[in-house]
This record gives structure tokens, sequence and C-alpha cells, in this order.
């Protein structure tokens, strides 16, 4: 078994994305930048914003970090949303999920500019990602498709199962493999016979939230697994959606939780900054 290490590769990613700042700030006399917005007090969103913030800092990103009160009605985060994406001074804007409820999270999502949607949920962005095209892909995917590249994991003719469909992970996921030329088979809340569909896996992506939600029983030897889970287990500590000790000695590649997916998914936002300020400055 080998542990993919998704720290190191973050970091490789990010050193990267440096050299492509401090070029973009040479030709330029700009720095590539990155608009946040945090609505409300979501502990957990905080330190979200904390560590993009951070990874700004270390990979030559102006970062400007815009917050709005819990009782922000509509109109004020539609506004803010509209001024950012009129300023030619942001390439990127990412509004930190998920928003307060009474809110309307698409209607203010649909006010980023597709050159400017840095976390690639657009229309425009998944509906070029579906066909193929060049476009800005969800960060989370990205990071994934980068972990498998870097490993040298084969993809093409592999059997790729993805557990969850959410538009930010699970659909762009599937999408990602199936353009890589694995044949890939979604699965969800609804499939029948689960344990059938991902013991067949030569690459099983899980992504549904449930803590150790896959079993040892539910993986096929030698299988890569990818854990985009991050929750709290019993014990209160971090845990993925795979039950790691149960499949470790049965899986060929493994990512663990924490120090996995997750800072893949910071270093892709960079990634995706760093594009959106070089395709939309001229």
């Amino acid at each position: 078994m080998i542990l993919i290490d998704g720290k190191k590769i973050a970091a490789e990613l990010k050193a990267e994305v440096k050299v492509r700042a401090e070029a973009f700030y040479q030709k330029h006399g700009i720095k590539p930048s990155l608009a946040v917005v945090l609505i409300g007090n979501d502990p957990a969103s905080q330190v979200y914003v904390r560590n993009k913030i951070k990874s700004c800092e270390e990979t030559g990103i102006k970062s400007c970090s815009h917050f709005l009160p819990e009782t922000a009605t509509q109109e004020e985060a539609v506004s803010l949303v509209r001024s950012l994406a009129a300023d030619d001074t942001v390439h990127g804007i990412l509004v930190q999920l998920p928003l307060p409820k009474h809110l309307n999270e698409a209607e203010i999502l649909r006010e980023i500019p597709h050159e400017k949607d840095v976390d690639g949920f657009s229309e425009f962005n998944i509906g070029r990602l579906s066909m193929q095209k060049e476009g800005i892909v969800a960060c989370t995917p990205y990071g994934v498709m980068e972990l498998l590249k870097r490993y040298n994991i084969p993809i093409a003719g592999k059997r790729a199962v993805v557990v969850g469909r959410s538009n930010i992970v699970g659909k762009p996921m599937s999408m990602l493999l199936l353009n890589a030329n694995a044949t890939v088979t979604v699965c969800h809340s609804k499939t029948q016979n689960l344990k059938e569909e991902t013991s067949r896996a030569d690459i099983l992506v899980a992504a549904i939230g449930k803590p150790k939600f896959i079993t040892g029983d539910m993986v096929k030897e030698g299988a890569v697994v990818i854990d985009v889970g991050i929750n709290r287990g019993e014990d209160g500590k971090l845990c993925g959606d795979v039950d790691f000790e149960a499949v470790k000695d049965k899986v060929s590649y493994i990512t663990p939780v924490p120090g996995g997916v997750g800072p893949m998914t910071v270093a892709s936002l960079m990634v995706n900054t760093c594009m959106c300020a070089e395709r939309n400055t001229k």
C-alpha cells in the first residue's frame, strides 16, 4: 500500500503557482488577485477562509476578504458580488459556502462571471467540462486528478466508481475521469447493491460525507482509493468517508484524512486564480 501524500503534492502545485504569479506580476505590474466573500459566522468556513488567505500569501496572489454579517440580506450579498464582478483588479471571486439559510445561494453564485469563477461551479464552466473543452474545473476534483497524475496512476481503460453526485465533487469528478478515458459509474443514495458496484472499482472515489462509510468488504483487492470526505468521528478526530484501517491492507494506493485530498483543494484554488488572471488580462 502506498499512501498518497496530498500535502507534498499541494506544496509542489503551490511552488508552480508562485512562479506563474511572479511571471504575471513582471508582465503586468499587478498580482493575480482573489476576492473571498464570507457571509455569517460559520466556524468551519472561517477556518477555510483563513487557509485560503494564507495560501494566497505563500503563492504571491493578492487576496482581499469581504465579510457580511449573518443577518445580511439577499440584496446586500448580490450587490457585493456584483461590485467585485465589475472590478477589473479582481481576477477571481469565491463565495464561501454554506451560506446562511435565508439566502438564495444559486442567485448569488450566478452573479460571478464565468471568467472569475475560481470554484468552477458556473453552468458555463460545468458545460465546458462536459464537452471536454478548456475551462475552470472545480477545485477538489481537479486536485484529485493531479494526485492520480503525479503518482503515475493509470486511468484510461480503468473502471472508476464515484460515490456521491454533488455538483461540487461527484459530478465534475465523474466527468474528469470520463474525459481521461475511464469507464465511470456514479453511485448515490438510491443506488442498489452499492457494495457490488464499489467492489468492482479499480479507482474508487468516496465523496458522500458519511464517516467510515466505505468498509473493507466494499473495496477490490489492489484498488486505488481516493477519500474526499472530511468528517468528525465518534472520538472527535477527523476521518474520511473510508474506513482507513479496514481497507489499507487491500489497496494499492490510498489518500489519508487529513493530509490527502484536503490540501489539494486549496492548492487547486490557487491554480484556478492564476489561470483566471492569465486568461483575462491583456
